[in-house]
């Protein structure tokens, strides 16, 4: 049975302890100043950086599986992806349906996108595409790292249903950080604020 992200007095370098959950099919969004910490609250996670505390999903603890394990489960869209092949094709190496499907909702030719170079790739586009790389895998809790910050209105619409559809249908844990306030009260259900390296939740109103 699905119980959720939960985190319990975890600490990262000198921020925490630090203590939430989010619910499976939950959207939190993750707000606070640059520097305040959300990349590295995210990057702890995912078990990416050293911490302490306890991180469980569907309470399984963290540290019961390998880094790569866990990762597989909760993963973690960075603000800028990596790309270490030539085309895109080349990171889809499968080339499943559901990718090709993935691609096409948001926005590009899955006829002609596969075979693009990496270099002429936009920053919008490699986000948008790493969304696709990392939702092809079928994890378990989403962390993403501000993933509409490069996008045009019509871009940030497409990845905003995406993401909601696979919240909804995978019954998926989303912890999603952003500046931007109008944005949270679309995607997300309640807030929660990292301000001088503590985490509080926003009251609406």
């Amino acid at each position: 049975m699905k119980k959720g992200l939960s985190i319990s007095d975890l600490c990262f370098l000198d921020w925490g302890p630090l203590s939430f959950s989010v619910n499976p099919a939950e959207c939190v969004g993750l707000r606070g100043a640059s520097g305040s910490g959300k990349t590295l609250l995210l990057r702890a996670i995912a078990d990416l950086d050293e911490h302490s505390g306890t991180i469980s999903l569907d309470e399984t603890p963290c540290n019961s599986l390998s880094g790569p394990d866990w990762r597989r489960r909760v993963a973690m869209l960075p603000a800028e992806s990596s790309w270490w092949r030539d085309t895109v094709g080349e990171h889809f190496p499968e080339e499943l349906e559901e990718s090709r499907l993935l691609v096409e909702q948001l926005g590009f030719d899955s006829g002609k996108v596969f075979d693009w170079e990496i270099s002429r790739l936009s920053v919008g586009e490699r986000q948008r595409l790493a969304l696709v790389r990392l939702l092809q895998h079928k994890p378990r809790v989403l962390l993403l790292d501000e993933p509409t910050a490069n996008l045009d209105e019509k871009s940030t619409e497409l990845v905003e249903q995406v993401i909601s559809k696979y919240r909804s249908n995978e019954s998926v844990p989303v912890l999603w950080v952003t500046h931007s306030r109008e944005q949270l009260e679309r995607v997300s259900s309640r807030s929660l604020i990292l301000e001088n390296k503590k985490l509080s939740e926003e009251v609406a109103g």
